[in-house]
This record gives structure tokens, sequence and C-alpha cells, in this order.
């Protein structure tokens, strides 16, 4: 494998980097288009070829496409709040639309397109989530997760029309090492693991290593159908059970007291003026307690039997976080 060049996007981040690691092990030859201003530690360690660029510039884009033979589109902008929306969409919605159009004119062989669950149908009375379940962009909550149903719409739409070499994979909630921003929810395991976390609002998703997202990434570059969807998750619980685990991984005590989400709505509102006025991001938001009635359970039986795909138990993933944290002195 060592002619072909494979192209990762997002390289620099939790998912992307997991994924880097996993095609260097498979023997790839690995090219990472980066902005000049982003962290690059948690490459610094890796043998890749880096180009500088933005997915906003199609110069960029198409540098970073030479002779590449293989694409994984990680990159995104991941945050439960935003004061513009709009740039949010443009990223990851025509961002991804033109990254797709270049890597296909530039004879790019197969595609791996990151999207995620929150593109996907919700459980529907307790039951897991699969690929198959309906759902429309009207019944999704929140900017982010309309804009990666958007991108994913479109990156089908593509398959369909203009014959996109293009597998499409959904990570759930991933947790583990490396976690350099952190995420959302690595911001959540951080805070309860550092007893800044004293109330919760249940609710129940499903949590996934990091590092099992990675392989499946690479999997269904292996093994995966153009214009198939394949969900990457772990194991399905509720939110007061992952802090349980945290709490066991770092000491201290989980957090006992549950709010019902109407009780933080005045919160969540007020959060949301002073974040417009302030510029201070909201910790609560309307969105996220409209988000958190609904149970983000899913089911990976389609990657398992299709991919060979397999997760490991919550915990290891909550404990690897937490030693990374640790380690990186995120903890104090």
């Amino acid at each position: 494998m060592a002619e072909d060049i494979t192209l990762v996007t997002g390289a620099t981040g939790f998912v992307g980097s997991a994924v880097a690691r996993v095609l260097l092990k498979r023997g790839h030859r690995l090219r990472v288009l980066v902005r000049p201003t982003s962290d690059r530690s948690n490459l610094e360690d890796l043998s890749v070829e880096y180009v500088e660029g933005d997915l906003a510039r199609p110069d960029d884009m198409e540098e970073a496409l030479k002779g590449v033979t293989y694409l994984f589109h990680v990159a995104a902008d991941y945050r439960l709040w935003v004061p513009n929306p709009e740039s949010m969409m443009q990223a990851n919605v025509d961002g991804t639309r033109r990254l797709m159009l270049a890597a296909q004119q530039a004879g790019v062989k197969k595609i791996v397109y990151c999207s995620s669950v929150a593109a996907l149908a919700t459980a529907h009375n307790g039951i897991p989530a699969t690929e198959a379940d309906p759902i429309t962009e009207a019944q999704i909550v929140g900017v982010y997760k309309k804009s990666k149903f958007r991108a994913e719409q479109e990156v089908l739409r593509l398959v369909r029309e203009q014959g996109l070499p293009a597998v499409i994979v959904n990570p759930s909630t991933p947790v583990g090492p490396r976690d350099i921003k952190p995420t959302p929810t690595g911001q959540m395991i951080l805070d309860c693991a550092t007893g800044r976390m004293p109330a919760y609002v249940e609710t129940g998703l499903n949590i996934v290593h990091v590092d099992d997202v990675a392989e499946g990434h690479v999997l269904a570059l292996e093994k995966g159908v153009v214009g198939e969807k394949y969900i990457l998750g772990g194991q399905n619980m509720m939110l007061g059970d992952l802090f349980r685990i945290v709490t066991r991984c770092a000491g201290g005590k989980a957090p006992t007291i549950k709010l019902k989400q109407s009780w933080l709505y005045p919160v969540a509102l007020i959060s949301e003026i002073l974040a417009r006025t302030v510029g201070i991001e909201p910790r609560v938001t309307r969105e996220m307690l409209a988000m958190s009635k609904k149970l983000m359970y899913f089911s990976s039986a389609k990657a398992e039997k299709a991919l060979g795909y397999q997760a490991r138990p919550a915990q290891e993933a909550v404990e690897d976080a937490v030693a990374w944290f640790r380690q990186h002195k995120r903890m104090s």
C-alpha cells in the first residue's frame, strides 16, 4: 500500500487522530490536511505528511487531494452551541459538499465520511435506533445535529446522482485518550471527575471507546459498501450510570441530584442571553434540554455483521479518558 496516499481531514482532533493511528498501523501512507493554527500535539509522534490549508478554500483542497487514493473526512465543527449557526452549516454541510466533489474530481478511489448518530433517529420505546429507522430534519433538535443530517443527506445524494464512492460511518459518543479540546462529552467527564458537577439531567446515551470508532472507520474502508451507513457505537447507558463509572475511575463521589428539564429552562435562557452579549459559552441551553428528553440508544449490529466491528465496554473508554486527562494535568 506504500504507493497509495490516504488523506485524513480533522486528523489533529479527537477522532481524527485515532483514525490516523489505525491507518498507520495498517501500513497506509498518510497525508493530513491541517490549518496553520491547529494544535498538532495529537500527531507529534506519528509519521505523516502535513498539508496546510482550509476546507473553505478550493485551491487548498486541490493541493491536498493530489495523488490521493483514499479519503477519510473526519473534520467537523462539533459544538452544542454556536453564536452563529450559519457558520456551522457552512463548515459541516457546504465544506463536506465541496470536499466530496473535489475528491471525485481528483479520482479518489474510496471515501469514508464521518457522520454521526446525531443524523439518525433516536430510540423508540427504549429500543436502540438503527441506520434504517426513518427520520426527518424537522424531528432533529439542535444546530449541530441538523448540520450533520444535512451533510449526510448531501453525501448520499452525491452517491446516488454522481456515483460518489463514499461509505458513511455514524459514531455514537466517543470517549477516550487525546480529547485535547475537550469535546462536550469529554468536558462532561472531566467536570464529573473533578467534582464540578453536583447535579445533572438524566438521559440515555451510547458510549464507545474512540479507538474502536477509529477501527470502525478503517473497517468501513476495507469492507464497507458504497452508499451504506454503519453505526459505530458501544454501550447504551443512562447518564447517571456513566457518572458512577467516572467517579469509580477518578475517585470522589458521583452527582446524585437529578434535575428536571423544566427546572433549568430559565437558567438556559439566561445562559444563552449572556453567551450572546458577553461571549461566555453556556453550559446549558434550551436545545440541550430538549435533546436530553430523547434516549440516544443505538445498535451497532449492522457494523458488527458486515464489517466485523467490535466495541469494548464503556468502563474501559472512561478509564482511558480519565488516565489521559490526569496524565496531561487536566484534573487539577
